[in-house]
């Protein structure tokens, strides 16, 4: 007997001298693109159709292989095959739906090939017709709502997310796509929240779900009230909003560095790669995970190598998130929480000049002390030819606005603040040595002015919160420890701030800036080269120089700058509108390129649904 194969939708035997065969569902198929109603002539057509298996490449490939005139005239038993598809949803078989929703995924995927061009409304024609839009659209968002929400087929469920997924991506530009309008009305937001509630289900279609979610809160949310924003504001289910611990996040510690996720957005579901690899078997009985100090280790990872677009959005994303918590006056509480103490192993890029630190050192601080590391790290780290600008002003506004709600709430922070002097020190060094380079595609001033206001927020404010007095007094040593820096700073601007250029006024603003760091040079350097004559000291340790310092603060006069604890809020739909207007076009092109056939193969569904009942 003649061996039979299988390929793309046909039954060719092994013996070239006949004619391939088509199967079944594609001869069905064949009829739903004529012109005529299929089951006409065949009563029970639509019924043995969802007892079929679908062949999702061909039905696809078909769609698009017509032309706009030629899918018009089959509009009918489009919208026909659509609508047969969402009653096939209500079916007690489970083959059915399954069959009902791959269908629809092809049919949605198919015609939008078709559409690219053009309108979601010409879209919502060919695949429902317009007068049966609302109903027809109702009935599917009511089916996929019940599918989710009841105790069936994982699978299943893992099907009506995709072809949700679907859906919702029809177009790039997410606000464009019309069909969503029914999604707006008919809303699924509280089957995406029992998803995400219960451990099991979230384990399985957690990422599903919290892609779609993402995708759904960003339509339209400038130009009108979107009801998934408003549901997701007033969520306040703990299990739900921390949905990060069953997510195939482990603690084995992994020998190699953990590289950054160069997984576009909206692709794949992350496994326990890059965030597994820097956990730490620490100790039992210090709380090390919840979901802050998962994206501050997520952030740490990804904000170490910036070079290509994507790990840039990725960083600028981050710092993004990190503003918000950092002027939220109750994320501010928490991160400053001295009864809230955790271990978070960021991770460190390897760089020659510092040791690793020892994974067994790791302090046990309030949050905020991560949040600071983060910064840092990313200061120390990005000084580099390919200058990330935008993301170092980023960074340093997190700073500020961590040290304004320390300062008004007067909270005394244990933190090696030296550090984060050090890290900013270096950063000017940079700029001035990089002078010519970096002006030529950066305003540079901004940035020295936004470090030199730090310095001068500790300069004013820092006797209400930094921890201790000795602080305040190592302050002054670095300042005065590295005030080559400052001294070479305040020339460069000085001589930008008096010629005519283009950086002139911004120059200015930094001269000004530098007064009372300059007054704490110019009123200690004499002092100690004083003291040092006078003792017959060629160099002088720091605790002699500390010495001098606290003997002498009763002469230093300082000037009282205005404005340093004040900063603009952040906005988003006036600064950030494009950004993340990008961000979603791209999330949504990567999601629908990876809904891929083989993301929809039946197998798996079919094994759990291997007997007709």
């Amino acid at each position: 007997m003649a061996q039979v194969e299988k390929r793309g939708g046909l039954l060719r035997k092994s013996s070239a001298s006949k004619k391939p065969l088509k199967e079944k569902v594609v001869l069905m198929y064949d009829e739903i693109f004529m012109t005529e109603d299929p089951s006409k002539c065949s009563p029970r057509f639509w019924e043995e159709l969802f007892l079929m298996k679908v062949n999702l490449e061909y039905l696809e490939g078909k769609l698009e292989s017509l032309d706009g005139e030629e899918l018009m005239k089959i509009k009918d038993n489009i919208n026909c095959l659509f609508q047969h598809c969402i009653q096939a949803l209500g079916e007690e078989h489970p083959i059915r739906v399954v069959n009902a929703l791959q269908t629809l995924c092809a049919l949605i995927r198919g015609v939008h090939q078709k559409n690219k061009s053009t309108s979601g409304f010409d879209i919502i024609n060919m695949l429902i017709g317009f007068d049966k839009a609302e109903l027809c659209m109702k009935n599917l968002m009511e089916s996929l709502d019940s599918l989710l929400c009841a105790e069936g087929s994982e699978s299943l469920k893992s099907l009506c997310l995709k072809l949700l997924l679907c859906l919702v991506t029809v177009t790039d530009n997410i606000s464009q796509n019309t069909i969503l309008e029914y999604v707006m009305i008919n809303s699924i937001f509280e089957a995406i929240l029992q998803i995400l509630s219960h451990p099991p289900s979230r384990r399985e279609h957690g990422y599903d779900a919290v892609v779609l979610l993402a995708l759904l809160v960003n339509y339209r949310k400038y130009e009108s009230v979107n009801p998934y924003i408003v549901k997701l504001s007033i969520v306040d289910d703990e299990a739900t909003l921390n949905s990060h611990p069953e997510m195939g996040l482990v603690t084995t510690p992994v020998s190699p560095a953990p590289t950054t996720p160069a997984t576009p957005l909206g692709t794949t579901p992350p496994s326990s790669d890059v965030i597994s690899s820097v956990e730490l078997p620490l100790d039992a009985d210090v709380q090390t995970s919840n979901l802050l100090i998962t994206f501050l280790k997520y952030s740490s990872i990804v904000m170490q190598d910036t070079k290509d677009e994507h790990r840039l959005h990725s960083g600028k994303l981050c710092l993004i998130i990190l503003t918000c918590i950092a002027e939220d006056q109750y994320a501010n509480a928490f991160l400053h929480d001295d009864n809230m103490n955790f271990r978070v192993n960021l991770h460190r890029m390897p760089m020659r000049h510092r040791k690793k630190a020892a994974d067994k050192n790791l302090p046990c601080r309030p949050l905020v002390c991560a949040v600071l590391d983060l910064m840092v790290e990313f200061i120390v780290t990005h000084m580099m030819k390919e200058f990330p600008m935008d993301l170092y002003v980023r960074c340093i506004q997190v700073v500020h606005k961590l040290l304004c709600y320390q300062k008004k709430c007067r909270v005394r922070l244990h933190y090696t603040w030296r550090e984060l002097w050090s890290a900013l020190i270096n950063l000017l060094k940079f700029l001035m040595s990089n002078e010519t380079v970096l002006l030529a595609k950066h305003n540079i001033f901004t940035l020295a002015l936004m470090i030199v206001n730090l310095f001068n927020m500790f300069i004013t404010y820092g006797d209400t919160f930094l921890p201790t007095p000795s602080s305040y007094d190592e302050l002054y040593y670095e300042i005065i420890r590295m005030h080559q820096s400052f001294d070479n700073l305040y020339s460069m601007v000085l001589r930008l701030s008096t010629n005519a250029g283009q950086w002139k006024e911004a120059a200015s603003k930094v001269t000004h800036a530098l007064v009372n760091i300059r007054a704490i040079i110019n009123h200690f350097n004499p002092k100690i080269e004083s003291y040092a004559a006078v003792n017959h000291i060629s160099q002088l340790s720091e605790e002699q120089v500390l010495e001098v310092v606290r003997a002498n603060y009763d002469t230093l006069t300082l000037k009282l700058q205005d404005g340093l604890d004040q900063y603009e809020r952040y906005s988003e739909q006036h600064k950030e509108a494009a950004f993340f207007k990008e961000l979603v076009r791209s999330i949504s092109t990567n999601v629908r390129r990876n809904l891929a056939f083989h993301t929809l193969s039946q197998e798996v569904l079919l094994k759990e649904f291997s007997t007709i009942s």
